[in-house]
C-alpha cells in the first residue's frame, strides 16, 4: 500500500518556464509537488501551506529568485524552510549571492535526476533533524520556564501570607499591573511578563520580624526603617538574573514603593527614573492595600480607595498611570470583586484607626 499524501513531504518549485517544472517534478513523484510560476505566486503558496522544501529558479521576470529567497528568509513563518537554487547560473559569485541570502544548496541546470533527489532527500531529512531538535527545545525551554514561575508565585504567596491570612493580594494585585501596562500601550506579552513577575513584590518581607510586619499599632521611626528593608530584601532575595522573568522581578520588588515626588524608598528615584514596573506596581498595590484588611487598619470602601489615588495623581503615584487607572476602572474593580477576601469589600464606614503615616510605610 502507497503512502499516503497528507504523510508526504511537500515540496514547492519555482519556475517561469513550465517545462522545468515537469521535469522535477517527475524526478520528485514520491513527495507532494507544489508549483509556482511566479516569484508573487511562490510567496503565496509558501506562506499558505509552509512546504518543507522550496527549488528556486534564480531568473525570473518581475521577481528573480534572489528577491523571493530575501523576501521567504524576513518571514517568520517561512524563513526556517530549506532553500535550494536551481539554476543555469552556475559561476562562484552567483553561488555566493544564494548562500548569504539563506539557500542551503545550489543545483545546476540541466538537472541530474539522481544527484537532485540525493541532495533533497538530504536536506529534507536535516530540516527534520532540525524541527525534532527545536521542538525538544522549545518544550524543555517551556518546561522550565513553567517551573520558574511556579516558584515565582509560590514565593510571593509565601511573602503575602506572612501579613495577609488569604494570600489573594498578590492575585488581584497582578491582575491589575496588567491592565495597567495594556492601557499604557505595552504589547501582550509585556504585559503578561509584568503579570507573572509582579507578585514578587513584597518578597523581601521574608525578612522582616513578625514584631514589626505584625504590629496592630504606628510604627517606630527605627521599625519603620526596617519595614523599608523589605524592598532591598526583595531585590537580595531574587539576585541577577538573565531570565527576563526574575530580572523584571526584582525591578518590581525594589522599586514599587518608589514614590513620582521623589520621596519613596529604598533610593528615592523621581518621575521616569523609576521604572515603569515600578510605577505600575506602586498604583495597584496601594490600591489593593488600601481596600483590604490589613492587621492595622480595616478595609476601605471602593470610593475612598479610589479618591486616594486620586489625590496622589503627581504625588505619590504617576500621572498617566492615575488616569489609565480610572480610564480602566470597571475591569479593576471587577478584578477586586472576582477575587476578593472575604473581609474585602468594606462597609462606608469611615476608617478612624487607620494611621495616615502607615500609608506609605506598611502597604
Amino acid at each position: 500500500m502507497g503512502q499516503n499524501s497528507l504523510d508526504k513531504q511537500t515540496v514547492l518549485i519555482v519556475d517561469d518556464t513550465p517545462a522545468n517544472i515537469a521535469v522535477l517534478s517527475n524526478i520528485l513523484s514520491e513527495y507532494n509537488v507544489k508549483a509556482a510560476t511566479s516569484g508573487a505566486k511562490a510567496l503565496e503558496i509558501a506562506k499558505r501551506f509552509i512546504p518543507d522544501i522550496i527549488l528556486l529558479d534564480i531568473m525570473m521576470p518581475v521577481m528573480d529568485g534572489y528577491t523571493v529567497c530575501a523576501i521567504l528568509k524576513q518571514d517568520l513563518r517561512t524563513r526556517n524552510i530549506p532553500v535550494i537554487f536551481v539554476t543555469a547560473m552556475d559561476d562562484v559569485a552567483n553561488e555566493e549571492r544564494g548562500f548569504e541570502l539563506g539557500a542551503v544548496d545550489y543545483i545546476t541546470k540541466p538537472v541530474s535526476p539522481p544527484i537532485a533527489l540525493a541532495r533533497i532527500k538530504t536536506h529534507l531529512r536535516l530540516y527534520d533533524q532540525n524541527r525534532a531538535l527545536a521542538e525538544m527545545v522549545n518544550e524543555r525551554t517551556q518546561e522550565l520556564n513553567d517551573s520558574r514561575l511556579e516558584i515565582v508565585r509560590r514565593l510571593g504567596l509565601a511573602a503575602e501570607y506572612r501579613d495577609n491570612e488569604t494570600g489573594r493580594h498578590v492575585i488581584r494585585m497582578s491582575c491589575y499591573c496588567r491592565v495597567l501596562a495594556l492601557a499604557l500601550g505595552l504589547d501582550e506579552e509585556e504585559a503578561d511578563l509584568i503579570l507573572q513577575a509582579s507578585p514578587m513584590h513584597d518578597v523581601g518581607k521574608i525578612g522582616i520580624p513578625d514584631s514589626i510586619l505584625r504590629k496592630p499599632g504606628r510604627l517606630t521611626d527605627s521599625e519603620r526603617t526596617i519595614m523599608q528593608q523589605h524592598t532591598v530584601f526583595g531585590a537580595e532575595i531574587i539576585g541577577r538574573h538573565d531570565s527576563p522573568l526574575l530580572a523584571l522581578a526584582r525591578t518590581v520588588a525594589e522599586t514599587h514603593h518608589e514614590r513620582w515626588d521623589g520621596t519613596g524608598y529604598p533610593r528615592g528615584l523621581k518621575g521616569e527614573d523609576i521604572p515603569l514596573v515600578g510605577r505600575i506596581a506602586a498604583i495597584a498595590d496601594v490600591f489593593d492595600a488600601l481596600i483590604s484588611k490589613r492587621v492595622y487598619k480595616k478595609p476601605w470602601p471602593f470610593d475612598r480607595a479610589i479618591a486616594k489615588i486620586q489625590e496622589e495623581r503627581g504625588g505619590h503615584f504617576d500621572p498617566a498611570l492615575v488616569d489609565a487607572f480610572m480610564d480602566n476602572l470597571d475591569e479593576i474593580l471587577a478584578i477586586a470583586t472576582t477575587h476578593a477576601d472575604l473581609c474585602l469589600l468594606a462597609s462606608d464606614e469611615d476608617d478612624a484607626e487607620s494611621p495616615q503615616q502607615d500609608f506609605n510605610e506598611r502597604l
